[in-house]
C-alpha cells in the first residue's frame, strides 16, 4: 500500500529553509528547469546584471568565457559590484549580492533606471545550483576576490549552497572598473552540464542587436585553440531586422522605424519597433523587456499588435482601399508576412515567473498601444505607397482567411456524415489514455506496413508517409489545407492548428518521425518538423515531438546455434560492437526501414525499451525561426552560404 503518512500535523511538521537552500531543493521555480534551458538560463542572469550596468550608461564591454574545465566567466566594464561592508547586515556587497535572495540596486531607480535582473535572486541563484563560484571585483584602485562553494556552513553547522570559503580579499591594484564572475554549474543539480555554443551565440548577436554600440565578446577553447568571435551592431534594430529577414523575401525595401517615450501611472516606459513585410505566410514577433527576451509576449506586445491595427484599419478608409461596404480585414490578417522586433525598456516590469518570459504591467499595454497608433499613422502619411502594399497583403490574407473557412467548414462536415479521411490510412492503437499514447509517422508503406506489424497495438498507432511532403514553408495555406496526407494527420493528433489548436485535444503524448537514415530521411523529418513548427508549434513547445534513431548497422554472429546481435546507430557504435561481437563479426549496413523485418523494427525502434528517441525542442525562438526560413524557404543564396560554411558537418 506504499509508505503511510503521518495524521499528526502540527508546528512540529514545518520545515524552514535557510540562506540558498530553497533554491536548490527547488531550483525549477527560479530557472525554470533542471535540463539544458535551466543551466543556459544561469548564463543569462549573470550577463543581465552586465547588461544592466551598460543599459544605464556604465561600461561598453561585456565577455563570456567558456572555460576548458566546464565553468563560465563572464566579464564586464561597469561600476563593478559593491565592494564596502552594509551597515546593517555587516557583510560585504559581493556577499550579500551573491548568498542572499531578493538583494541588489535594482530595487531603487536611483541605482537602475531600468533592468532585466529584476528580482535581485540571479547571482545567489547561480551561485546556490553551481558546485563554486568566484568572484573578481576592479573598484576603488584595487582588485577585489571572494570564492564560495557548496560547502560546510560553520554557522549551521551543515552543508550548504553558495558558502563563502574565503572573505572578499584584495588581490592587486587597477585603474579599471568591473566585475568577473565564474561559475562551475553542479552536475548533481543539472541533467546536462555541456553548453551549447550556437545558444550561446543567438543570445549574444540579440543583444548586440538591441544595443548598438556595444560590444560582446565570446571565447571558447575547440581542441586546445582559443577561439574569439565578437558581437556588435553599429544600426541596432534595422541590422536585426535584416539579420532576421535575411533569407525571406521583403515587399518593401526600407523597414518601419519608430521610438518614444510615455508614462501612465508611475510607470515610465521607452518602446522601440522595427517592422519589415515580407511575402510569408506566417508572421514573427520577437519581442524584449530590458534587453529580456519575451518568448511568451505580454502586454507590451498585445498594446503593439492592437494599435498597430487601428493605425493601418483607419488609413485603410482614408487611401479608398475599403470602400464602406467592403468587410475589413482582421490584425491576423494585417500581420501576414510580418517581422517585428518589439523592444521596451520599463521601470517597474512585472514578470510572470522568475525566468521573465512574459510581461504583465496593464500600462505597458496602454502605452504601447498609444505610442504604435500614433508613430503608425505618422509613418503611414509619410509613406502612403508602402502602405498600401501592406493593407493590400492584409486584404489578400483575409480573403484567404474566408476560403480556408469555408474549406474547414466543408471538411467538418464531412466528417460529421462519417466520411473522416482516417478510414483505411492508419493503424490506431486501442488505448484511450492519450498520456500513454503514441503516435509514430513512417517513411514509406513498405516500412509502414512492418511498422503496423512490430508495434504495440495497445499503445502505438502508425501512420505510413507516402514519401515526401510538401514543403509548407513555401506554400499558400489553402494549398497546405488542401494536403490529404496532412489531413489525416490533423485529424489523427486532433488538436488543429494556428490559432485553433487546443492542447486539450490532443490524443497522443508522443507524435515520433521514423524516416531511413540518409538523405531523404533527413528532408522528410525537416519537412514534417517544419509543418509542426509552422502550424502546431505548441507540440514541440510542450515537449510532444520526437524523431526515432534507426540504427545503421547490425552486427552479428552465430555462437552455439544462436545468434548474437547489436545494433549500432553512428561509426563510432559499430566499432564499440564489432569490439564487444568479438572476431569473425558480420555487420550488415541497413539502407533503409523496409529492409527490417518486423522484430528488428521493434527492438531497434519502436520498443520504449531499448529504442533511442531525440525529442525536439525550442532553445531560442530566433534562432528557430530564422533556420526554418533559411533551410526551407525560397531566397536560395543564405542557403547556399550556410551549406558551404557547414559542408563538413
Amino acid at each position: 500500500m506504499g509508505d503511510k503518512i503521518s495524521s499528526v500535523y502540527d508546528v512540529n511538521s514545518l520545515t524552514s529553509l535557510e540562506k540558498l537552500e530553497p533554491v536548490r531543493v527547488r531550483p525549477g521555480m527560479y530557472i525554470g528547469s533542471t535540463g539544458s534551458k535551466g543551466l543556459h538560463h544561469c548564463i543569462w542572469e549573470i550577463l543581465d546584471n552586465s547588461i544592466d550596468e551598460i543599459s544605464n550608461g556604465f561600461g561598453d564591454k561585456v565577455c563570456v568565457i567558456l572555460n576548458e574545465d566546464g565553468s563560465v566567466s563572464v566579464i564586464d566594464n561597469g561600476r563593478g559590484i559593491p565592494t564596502g561592508t552594509h551597515p546593517v547586515t555587516k557583510k560585504n556587497g559581493v556577499e550579500m549580492v551573491f548568498t542572499s535572495l531578493h538583494t541588489g540596486g535594482k530595487f531603487n531607480n536611483d541605482i537602475y533606471k531600468t533592468s532585466g535582473g529584476l528580482h535581485g535572486v540571479g547571482g545567489a541563484v547561480v551561485n546556490a545550483l553551481s558546485s563554486w563560484m568566484e568572484v573578481e571585483v576592479k573598484q576603488n584602485g584595487h582588485i577585489y576576490k571572494q570564492k564560495f562553494e557548496y560547502a560546510y556552513d560553520s554557522t549551521l553547522k551543515k552543508i550548504m549552497p553558495g558558502t563563502p570559503v574565503t572573505g572578499l580579499e584584495i588581490i592587486g591594484n587597477t585603474d579599471d572598473t568591473g566585475t568577473k564572475v565564474t561559475f562551475m554549474p553542479d552536475n548533481k543539480v543539472f541533467s546536462t552540464v555541456d553548453f551549447k555554443l550556437d545558444i550561446i551565440e543567438e543570445r549574444l548577436k540579440e543583444l548586440a542587436f538591441q544595443n548598438k554600440g556595444i560590444t560582446l565578446k565570446l571565447i571558447h577553447w575547440e581542441e586546445k585553440n582559443k577561439v574569439e568571435k565578437e558581437y556588435h551592431s553599429d544600426r541596432g534594430l534595422l541590422d536585426f531586422i535584416e539579420y532576421l529577414n535575411e533569407s525571406k523575401t521583403p515587399l518593401h525595401k526600407e523597414p518601419i522605424l519608430f521610438q518614444g517615450e510615455r508614462s501612465v501611472e508611475g510607470i515610465k516606459m521607452k518602446g522601440e519597433v522595427c517592422i519589415q513585410f515580407t511575402d510569408s505566410t506566417t508572421y514573427h514577433i520577437a519581442s524584449y523587456v530590458n534587453n529580456i527576451p519575451t518568448t511568451e509576449s505580454g502586454t507590451h506586445e498585445s498594446g503593439f499588435k492592437t494599435g498597430m491595427t487601428r493605425a493601418f484599419k483607419e488609413w485603410a478608409k482614408k487611401l479608398n482601399l475599403i470602400k464602406e461596404k467592403d468587410r475589413e480585414f482582421e490584425g491576423e490578417d494585417l500581420r501576414e508576412g510580418m517581422t517585428a522586433i518589439v523592444k521596451v525598456s520599463i521601470n517597474n516590469p512585472v514578470f510572470e515567473g522568475q525566468t521573465k518570459t512574459k510581461l504583465g504591467n496593464s500600462e505597458a499595454y496602454t502605452i504601447m498601444n498609444e505610442l504604435s497608433y500614433t508613430k503608425l499613422s505618422e509613418w503611414i502619411e509619410d509613406n502612403k505607397n508602402t502602405a498600401s502594399i501592406i493593407i493590400n497583403n492584409a486584404l489578400h490574407a483575409a480573403a484567404r482567411r474566408e476560403k480556408i473557412k469555408k474549406i474547414n467548414d466543408a471538411e467538418k462536415k464531412k466528417i460529421g456524415k462519417g466520411a473522416a479521411p482516417l478510414a483505411g490510412k492508419i493503424a490506431v492503437c486501442t488505448l484511450k489514455d492519450s498520456s500513454k499514447c503514441e503516435f509514430i509517422v513512417v517513411e514509406g508503406d513498405s516500412a509502414g506496413g512492418s511498422a503496423k506489424q512490430a508495434r504495440d497495438r495497445r499503445f502505438q498507432t502508425i501512420m505510413p508517409s507516402k514519401g515526401k511532403i510538401m514543403n509548407t514553408e513555401k506554400q499558400k495555406l489553402e494549398n497546405v489545407l488542401g494536403s490529404e496526407e496532412l489531413k489525416i494527420f490533423n485529424t489523427a493528433i486532433g488538436t488543429g492548428i494556428l490559432k485553433n489548436y487546443n492542447e486539450k485535444d490532443l490524443k497522443y503524448d508522443k507524435i515520433i518521425i521514423l524516416s531511413d537514415a540518409d538523405v531523404d530521411g533527413y528532408h522528410i523529418r525537416a519537412l514534417w518538423m517544419t509543418y509542426i513548427y509552422r502550424y502546431m508549434r505548441e507540440l514541440i513547445l510542450n515537449g510532444h515531438l520526437y524523431i526515432a534513431l534507426p540504427p545503421l548497422y547490425k552486427v552479428y554472429k552465430q555462437v552455439r546455434g544462436k545468434e548474437v546481435v547489436k545494433y549500432a546507430y553512428s561509426d563510432n557504435q559499430l566499432l564499440q560492437a564489432k569490439r564487444e561481437i568479438g572476431p569473425k563479426a558480420l555487420i550488415q549496413r541497413y539502407k533503409g526501414l523496409g529492409e527490417m523485418n518486423p522484430d528488428q523494427l521493434w527492438d531497434t525502434t519502436l520498443n520504449p525499451e531499448s529504442r533511442t528517441l531525440q525529442q525536439i525542442t525550442i532553445d531560442d525562438v530566433i534562432k528557430a525561426e530564422k533556420m526554418v526560413s533559411l533551410l526551407m524557404g525560397d531566397v536560395v543564396a543564405p542557403r547556399k552560404k550556410y551549406m558551404y560554411k557547414h559542408a563538413e558537418f
